[in-house]
């Protein structure tokens, strides 16, 4: 049951039966005894798994039920970081990484009771592959592109051939081009903050 009033608030019972009486029940105290309004059309009777709470959902494994966050607060999670690390954005990415760190600590933290490890690694490959595009964007000319390459490890010669790719930002961030150099180890190296690992202090 959901009864969405001055507070938010979930009641779990064992039937419909029981969940009906409840309801009324406390229906009833809120408009008689505290004299306030319940919003019929948002109070609920229904199965947990089809309730939202303070942004969770809730799904039955092996006899328990256990939380999960719906596609609507991943969706919005998602959009954030994007904005964050939208290339036609001139911000320096020291201050991106700073930025990205508040957010991802803020939502993970929140959203740590749930079971989002899957849903973590997937945002986490996905983000590490938009910095890579920022950080090709970011150098614009060959020759910039070829001393970075260079700098990260490249022979002068493969850093040269991948400098004039002519695949998109987005293509190249995840081709060998970027992925041997702008590895995992170096994001994390020089400040990009793994959703994963938040979530694993957790737990």
């Amino acid at each position: 049951m959901k009864f969405p009033w001055f507070t938010y608030s979930n009641i779990y019972v064992k039937s419909e039966k029981s969940a009906n009486r409840v309801m009324n029940s406390i229906s009833r105290f809120i408009e008689e005894k505290l004299k306030l309004k319940v919003n019929k059309e948002k109070s609920t009777v229904d199965r947990p798994w089809k309730l939202k709470f303070l942004g969770f959902s809730f799904y039955r494994t092996k006899g328990e039920y256990r939380m999960r966050v719906p596609q609507k607060p991943i969706d919005k999670f998602r959009a954030k970081l994007k904005e964050l690390t939208s290339r036609s954005n001139a911000m320096s990415m020291e201050y991106r990484f700073r930025k990205l760190k508040q957010v991802i600590v803020g939502w993970v933290n929140y959203f740590a009771i749930a079971d989002i490890k899957t849903i973590l690694k997937t945002l986490d490959e996905w983000l590490r592959r938009r910095i890579r595009m920022c950080f090709w964007k970011q150098w614009k000319k060959i020759k910039t592109k070829h001393e970075n390459l260079i700098k990260l490890g490249l022979t002068s010669n493969k850093a040269w051939q991948y400098a004039n790719t002519r695949k998109s930002y987005w293509r190249t961030s995840n081709s060998p081009i970027l992925a041997k150099t702008i590895t995992n180890k170096y994001l994390k190296k020089i400040g990009l903050a793994s959703m994963s690992e938040i979530y694993l202090l957790k737990h």
